[in-house]
């Protein structure tokens, strides 16, 4: 067991960590993976498969390294709840078994990297339980929780820090999850994805979605992220933000300005420009004072966040 259990050693706002960038557009688009309804954890069934994976966040954890900033390490879990796993066949035993050996190779990467100046953080990542990009079949906050608690219960039972709930589009799911975690006594972050007018795609302001949440939960949420969004499409709803904005810490961006409609539609990768969205992150570096946790989504790769750490490493000096 890792001596930062626990600790979380990502809250203190004066430290840079790391995670990765877009795992499923990484492994389609530039390894020629077959991957069914995104579903990384689904490699995990098979030596194969998880020696793809464990080569994916190995190159991370070197570059964190590199940089001597921390880590946090999001399993490949992002679709490993109960409505996509029964389109890929899984069973609730066989489930969670996928999330425990998702956590379980994340620890032996740790094992492998983690020092007092790269402290790596193990984190049991969720995803939305319908599409990401769309807010059109919604859950109560109460329906949210017991259909999330499986998984959470799972990470709980391992070794994993903290709980993230990645791509929420709407305020009851994210909801839901927080109350799930709290039930399990695991440390929670929400990241909500934006659309390009910066609202989240169920129309709420980002302000609102972040309040509804903390007031809802006693703000029992360790923080917000943003993802799935590049920062052109949410950097001026970042403007003027106090407390609210405050409770961000993390941001993993897509590497493109399309929108998710055109997202959905595209055929091709847009991986936008490294440097560019190294930059970006400089800028998003003022509007959120707390932002500490940096990576990618869709579209990004070791490039991009080798150009993100490379910018706020350099400012921080």
């Amino acid at each position: 067991m890792s001596k930062y259990r626990n600790r979380l050693p990502q809250l203190q706002r004066d430290r840079l960590f790391m995670t990765d960038g877009g795992l499923e557009t990484t492994l389609i688009f530039h390894q020629g993976m077959e991957l069914p309804h995104f579903a990384a954890f689904d490699l995990l069934k098979d030596a194969e498969g998880t020696a793809v994976l464990e080569n994916y966040y190995r190159r991370y954890a070197q570059m964190a390294r590199r940089y001597g900033i921390g880590l946090v390490l999001e399993a490949p879990t992002w679709r490993a709840n109960s409505d996509w796993a029964q389109k890929l066949g899984y069973g609730s035993i066989e489930l969670a078994d996928a999330n425990r050996k998702a956590i379980a190779l994340m620890l032996r990467i740790r094992t492998d990297y983690e020092s007092p100046d790269t402290p790596v953080v193990i984190s049991g990542n969720l995803g939305p339980r319908g599409d990401g990009y769309r807010a059109d079949k919604r859950m109560s906050s109460v329906e949210a929780c017991a259909y999330h608690a499986p998984q959470i219960e799972t990470f709980a039972q391992t070794d994993a820090d903290m709980v993230a709930a990645f791509t929420m589009n709407y305020v009851e799911e994210a909801i839901g999850v927080v109350v799930a975690a709290r039930e399990y006594a695991m440390p929670v972050a929400i990241s909500f994805t934006l659309e390009t007018d910066g609202r989240l795609p169920s129309g709420e302001l980002l302000k609102t979605a972040i309040e509804r949440v903390d007031g809802d939960t006693g703000g029992y949420a360790v923080y917000y992220m943003i993802n799935c969004a590049h920062p052109s499409h949410f950097e001026h709803a970042l403007e003027g933000g106090n407390a609210w904005a405050r409770r961000i810490h993390g941001v993993r961006a897509n590497a493109s300005r399309r929108s998710h409609a055109e997202l959905d539609e595209a055929s091709d990768l847009d991986d936008g420009n490294p440097d560019e969205l190294g930059s970006l992150y400089g800028k998003l570096n003022a509007l959120l004072p707390c932002m500490n946790v940096v990576g990618g989504c869709c579209g990004t790769d070791h490039r991009h966040v080798d150009a993100i750490c490379s910018v706020l490493a350099r400012e921080a000096a």
